[in-house]
């Protein structure tokens, strides 16, 4: 047996089966876009632990000052006693949102946090209940944000009734024949059948959709929910969770639209590697709540902050905003001439910001018939080819790529060649 199997085993026995896993190895080690399995495969990570890692496994400045902050304390609560760390990370978020007018910050743990405080605050704020997301949105798991979540398998299914006063619109996609003129037909008709828009606290949207298959959100729909929210007063959420730190070629995906948001929310590569989120908005929006409405124990923990600084600096001095752009015009030039060969599986929209680009795989070329049987076949032959490969996608025929921001060319070029070999009918 080998470790795998053997660890394989063990979590059968231990873990819960609702957690589920994209490929079948355990890890040993990791190195900037480089892991080793419990058997001493090298694999090159395309999926940076799901967006998480836009600096690299184990940054150098991002451990350093991670284990800096060990060496002075690990934890306190921040309610009990507060630190420099997690104001200075709010000061650097609130200076850096694309936010209109002054901001200030709240820090949590996890994604789904970030997104279930931003729906508390935009009720406190607005005293209103009605919160509007999207189909294939994905804003987390737990009760509210699965309810927020627009897909039922598996983040819905069997889990108990929603939570009310959510409502969900078509998110536009050419695959699917919605363009934005059906979603606002279709929000028109909600403030008519469904909820009146002054009863809505906010509407929240993924500038561009994670799991739901790397679509972007047009810029004529954003434009027109911005005008929408504010004829209404109602609050627009940017959830850049997956889409922030650098992944679209700006720092925050909302940067590439000309209007902000009053709310965002962020997580995954923000502290590259560590637990950490956070809300970032207009600070008399974000200031609602009472004294101790917000909070959490292990919310804006002090090696999480020290790692978010770092990661910052990172993105700063290492130029990653531009090699995201250049990572994605390396990687759609090579799927676009993928595309065109016959002797590799039929592609589909080839899409993204910066590099944060995914691909469809479908029945056959010319078509948007969604084949999810040989995009789950191409994910697990990535892995026999040494590539660790994220499928998503209300379909699920959606190949996503999450290399590391900081990846050597020389691996980026290795791992497309892997992605190629996994792709070969």
């Amino acid at each position: 047996m080998t470790a795998n199997s053997d660890l394989a085993a063990r979590r059968a026995a231990a873990v819960a089966r609702g957690v589920g896993h994209a490929t079948t190895l355990f890890a040993s080690r990791a190195e900037n876009a480089e892991l080793w399995d419990a058997d001493g495969n090298r694999f090159i990570d395309f999926a940076g632990g799901i967006a998480v890692l836009n600096t690299g496994h184990r940054h150098p400045k991002v451990q350093a000052a991670a284990l800096a902050q060990m060496d002075a304390f690990t934890h306190t609560a921040f309610q009990v006693v507060p630190y420099e760390s997690y104001i200075a990370l709010a000061e650097r978020l609130n200076a850096l949102a694309p936010i209109d007018g002054p901001a200030k910050s709240v820090l949590f743990t996890s994604g789904a946090e970030a997104v279930e405080n931003a729906v508390k605050i935009a009720r406190a704020h607005t005293k209103r209940d009605g919160i509007i997301a999207f189909s294939g949105g994905f804003h987390g798991r737990t009760a509210l944000t699965s309810a927020l979540t627009g897909k039922v398998v598996p983040y819905k299914k069997d889990l108990g009734p929603q939570q009310p006063g959510i409502y969900h619109l078509p998110f536009p996609v050419e695959a699917h024949g919605i363009d934005t003129a059906d979603t606002l037909k279709m929000l028109d008709y909600l403030f008519k059948a469904d909820i009146a828009p002054d009863a809505v606290a906010a509407i929240i949207i993924e500038p561009v959709q994670g799991e739901g298959g790397f679509l972007i959100t047009p810029p004529e729909l954003m434009r027109a929910l911005r005008k929408i929210c504010d004829d209404h007063a109602i609050l627009l959420i940017a959830d850049e969770v997956q889409t922030g730190f650098g992944r679209t070629g700006k720092l925050f995906a909302m940067e590439n639209y000309d209007v902000k948001p009053d709310l965002m929310t962020m997580a995954k590569s923000l502290a590259g590697g560590y637990p950490l989120s956070g809300v970032v908005g207009r600070a008399e929006v974000m200031d609602a709540p009472v004294v101790g409405g917000m909070g959490g124990t292990y919310g804006g923990n002090p090696v999480a902050c020290a790692a978010a600084l770092a990661v910052l600096e990172v993105i700063e001095d290492e130029g990653l905003l531009d090699a995201a752009n250049r990572q994605g015009a390396k990687i759609k030039a090579r799927l676009e001439a993928m595309s065109q060969r016959n002797d590799l599986v039929a592609m589909s929209s080839i899409r993204g910001l910066g590099a944060m680009i995914a691909f469809d795989i479908v029945t056959e070329r010319g078509s948007f018939t969604p084949d999810a049987a040989a995009t789950k076949t191409a994910c697990v032959k990535a892995q026999t080819h040494g590539l660790i490969l994220l499928s998503c996608g209300v379909y699920g025929n959606t190949i996503r790529l999450l290399a590391p921001l900081t990846i050597a060319d020389d691996l980026l070029d290795e791992g497309l060649d892997k992605l190629e070999a996994a792709l070969r009918v």
